[in-house]
Protein backbone atom coordinates (compact mmCIF):
# COMPACT_ATOMS: atom_id res chain seq x y z
CA UNK A 1 0.00 0.00 0.00
CA UNK A 2 2.82 2.28 0.70
CA UNK A 3 5.15 0.87 -1.90
CA UNK A 4 4.78 4.19 -4.69
CA UNK A 5 5.60 6.47 -1.85
CA UNK A 6 9.08 4.64 -0.21
CA UNK A 7 10.27 4.40 -3.84
CA UNK A 8 9.29 8.30 -4.69
CA UNK A 9 10.59 9.23 -1.61
CA UNK A 10 13.71 7.22 -1.90
CA UNK A 11 14.42 8.84 -5.79
CA UNK A 12 13.40 11.91 -4.55
CA UNK A 13 15.93 11.90 -2.27
CA UNK A 14 18.80 10.91 -4.32
CA UNK A 15 17.48 13.50 -6.80
CA UNK A 16 17.88 16.11 -3.85
CA UNK A 17 21.35 14.99 -2.96
CA UNK A 18 22.23 15.23 -6.50
CA UNK A 19 21.34 18.50 -6.83
CA UNK A 20 22.92 19.75 -3.84
CA UNK A 21 26.52 18.11 -5.42
CA UNK A 22 25.34 19.73 -8.86
CA UNK A 23 24.88 23.47 -6.89
CA UNK A 24 28.38 22.88 -5.15
CA UNK A 25 30.03 21.65 -8.54
CA UNK A 26 28.75 24.31 -10.70
CA UNK A 27 28.48 27.81 -8.80
CA UNK A 28 30.83 26.34 -6.02
CA UNK A 29 27.55 26.68 -3.28
CA UNK A 30 28.65 25.36 -0.04
CA UNK A 31 24.72 26.18 0.90
CA UNK A 32 23.60 24.08 -2.12
CA UNK A 33 25.44 20.72 -1.29
CA UNK A 34 24.60 20.94 2.85
CA UNK A 35 20.70 21.92 2.34
CA UNK A 36 21.10 19.28 -0.52
CA UNK A 37 22.31 16.28 1.82
CA UNK A 38 20.12 17.40 4.41
CA UNK A 39 17.26 17.44 2.32
CA UNK A 40 17.83 14.50 0.69
CA UNK A 41 19.00 12.31 3.54
CA UNK A 42 15.44 13.14 5.34
CA UNK A 43 13.68 12.52 2.39
CA UNK A 44 15.64 8.76 2.69
CA UNK A 45 14.58 8.44 6.17
CA UNK A 46 11.30 9.21 5.46
CA UNK A 47 11.18 6.68 2.98
CA UNK A 48 12.77 3.88 5.26
CA UNK A 49 10.35 4.27 7.99
CA UNK A 50 7.81 2.54 5.42
CA UNK A 51 5.12 0.46 6.49
CA UNK A 52 6.39 -0.11 10.00
CA UNK A 53 6.30 3.39 11.21
CA UNK A 54 4.09 4.95 8.11
CA UNK A 55 2.81 8.14 9.77
CA UNK A 56 6.52 9.27 10.73
CA UNK A 57 7.12 8.64 7.16
CA UNK A 58 4.31 10.42 5.62
CA UNK A 59 4.83 13.20 7.84
CA UNK A 60 9.03 13.63 7.55
CA UNK A 61 8.35 13.60 3.52
CA UNK A 62 5.59 15.84 3.25
CA UNK A 63 7.33 18.53 5.98
CA UNK A 64 10.47 18.34 3.96
CA UNK A 65 8.80 18.58 0.51
CA UNK A 66 6.64 21.44 2.00
CA UNK A 67 9.71 23.12 2.82
CA UNK A 68 11.18 22.72 -0.27
CA UNK A 69 8.38 24.31 -2.05
CA UNK A 70 8.10 27.16 0.09
CA UNK A 71 11.56 27.50 -0.61
CA UNK A 72 11.48 26.73 -4.50
CA UNK A 73 8.34 27.92 -5.65
CA UNK A 74 9.54 31.52 -5.07
CA UNK A 75 12.72 31.36 -6.65
CA UNK A 76 11.10 29.36 -9.74
CA UNK A 77 8.24 32.35 -10.03
CA UNK A 78 11.36 34.76 -9.50
CA UNK A 79 13.16 33.27 -12.14
CA UNK A 80 11.36 31.56 -14.49
CA UNK A 81 14.39 28.81 -14.66
CA UNK A 82 13.32 25.51 -14.87
CA UNK A 83 16.59 24.35 -13.27
CA UNK A 84 17.02 24.13 -10.29
CA UNK A 85 14.06 26.10 -9.16
CA UNK A 86 11.36 24.39 -11.45
CA UNK A 87 12.26 20.90 -11.22
CA UNK A 88 12.32 20.88 -7.46
CA UNK A 89 9.03 22.85 -7.42
CA UNK A 90 7.60 20.09 -9.57
CA UNK A 91 9.20 17.25 -7.21
CA UNK A 92 8.79 18.55 -4.38
CA UNK A 93 4.87 19.13 -5.37
CA UNK A 94 4.77 15.75 -6.88
CA UNK A 95 5.83 14.51 -2.78
CA UNK A 96 3.35 16.53 -1.05
CA UNK A 97 0.55 14.76 -3.47
CA UNK A 98 2.32 11.44 -2.56
CA UNK A 99 2.32 12.43 1.05
CA UNK A 100 -1.60 13.05 1.65
CA UNK A 101 -2.63 10.14 -0.83
CA UNK A 102 -0.64 7.84 1.49
CA UNK A 103 -2.05 9.65 4.75
CA UNK A 104 -5.60 8.93 3.35
CA UNK A 105 -4.85 6.05 2.36
CA UNK A 106 -4.11 4.86 6.03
Amino acid sequence: MFGPTKIYFIIFGVLTIAGGIMGYVKAGSTASIIAGSISGVLLLVAAFLFPAKALAGILLGGIVSLLLIGYFLPAFFRTGKMMPAGMMSLLSLIGVAFAIAAWIRK
